[in-house]
């Protein structure tokens, strides 16, 4: 097995066990939100872990029979060990296929919840229309796959579509399977605006971070600012006249959040904070990532927003993933949700990266 996939894995078997004896602490235990993240990253790692463990015992028992087979002088003894050796190495290599999968990703890999930003990029208002439809895309997906999702941001237009919206989403594998997501996407087609019947194109970005457990990303409330402002709906009418938005600007970063979709200041607040300590986390993921930027080199989940990942050719029925030379005569499909097909594609192409260096 590689370093950097044995490392990986390490580093998740420790984090395990360090939450199994998180969830046994009596202060975690008297503390209902830090036992509920504790049990909810627990949630997250069990499987990887669980498979790893097997894949580690597995490996031994096969060390075991490759000395046995070697010390002895005995055929029978030998062919007996061979023969348990062949069959280990077969169960092996199955969990190995299984860990591959699990590994895709990262250290982040095994996250449960994770925050999504579409923006509207060049295109005007049919950029806005696409931004709108990136979002109705996930939606049916993630409702098609059991994730749940709640809107945390939005800036509407008056044709409707979104200036850009953040969202929330949460579920196994979530991140896993979004974090491909990341980067930007173009679409062409005729607007809706267009008369004369015209293929346009537009862009839009997603960018997709996984969401920190609270005990993992420690953000007191002197590390941010706070402003209050009235929530105000598109063409900047006001919606309500109280002081229900809320702006967070972080001190050490610059990062800013801001959220009004609640009437409540409170809710709004609280929102705006999950967004911001996934916005922090993710920033020092980059900068761990650019460290680690050769090791990562030919990997497709850099999550790069800057990248066009992807073209949606509405004439033509046709989605390309420029990344991996994916093209797929579906648009319809996977616009109304069924993005299975582009992401299991995307992750068998990470897995043929990482297959070479998993077993000794």
């Amino acid at each position: 097995m590689s370093g950097s996939i044995r490392d990986n894995l390490e580093e998740k078997l420790a984090r395990f066990v360090q939450l199994e004896t998180d969830m046994s602490d009596p202060d975690v235990l008297g503390d209902g939100a830090r036992m509920s993240a504790t049990a909810r990253e627990h949630g997250g790692l069990a499987k990887v872990v669980g498979k790893y463990r097997e894949f580690k015992r597995l490996s031994e028992e096969i060390q075991d029979c490759q000395e046995m087979a070697e010390a002895t002088d005995d055929f029978e003894e030998r062919e007996m060990a061979e023969t348990e050796m062949k069959s280990l190495r077969s169960q092996r290599e199955t969990l190995w296929e299984d860990l591959l999968t699990y590994t895709v990703g990262g250290d982040d890999s095994h996250r449960t919840r994770c925050v999504m930003e579409i923006r509207a990029g060049t295109g005007g208002d049919e950029a806005a229309l696409f931004a709108r439809d990136l979002y109705e895309m996930y939606r049916r997906h993630a409702e098609q796959v059991g994730w749940k999702t709640e809107v945390m941001e939005a800036s509407p237009t008056e044709m409707g579509g979104f200036k850009e919206i953040t969202l929330t989403l949460e579920g196994e594998n979530v991140f896993r399977d979004l974090q491909y997501e990341s980067g930007g996407h173009r679409v062409q087609r005729v607007p809706e605006t267009e008369t004369q019947g015209r293929v346009h194109t537009s862009a839009a970005t997603v960018a997709v971070m996984p969401e920190p457990e609270d005990v993992e990303v420690d953000i007191k409330s002197d590390d941010y600012r706070v402003d209050k402002f009235c929530a105000s709906g598109p063409g900047g009418q006001h919606v309500n006249k109280t002081e229900s938005a809320i702006r967070l600007t972080h001190y050490e970063t610059g990062i800013v959040v801001q959220c009004q979709d609640e009437k409540s200041q409170h809710k709004n607040l609280a929102k705006a904070l999950r967004v911001l300590k996934a916005r922090v986390y993710e920033k020092k993921r980059e900068e761990e990532n650019a460290k680690q930027a050769e090791a990562r080199k030919g990997l497709i989940g850099s999550g790069d927003r800057s990248q066009r990942i992807r073209t949606y050719n509405y004439p033509q029925n046709r989605l390309t993933d420029h990344r991996i030379n994916l093209t797929l005569y579906k648009l319809d499909q996977i616009i109304g949700g069924d993005l299975t097909p582009v992401t299991e594609a995307l992750i068998e192409y990470d897995r043929d990266q990482l297959r070479g260096d998993m077993i000794d």
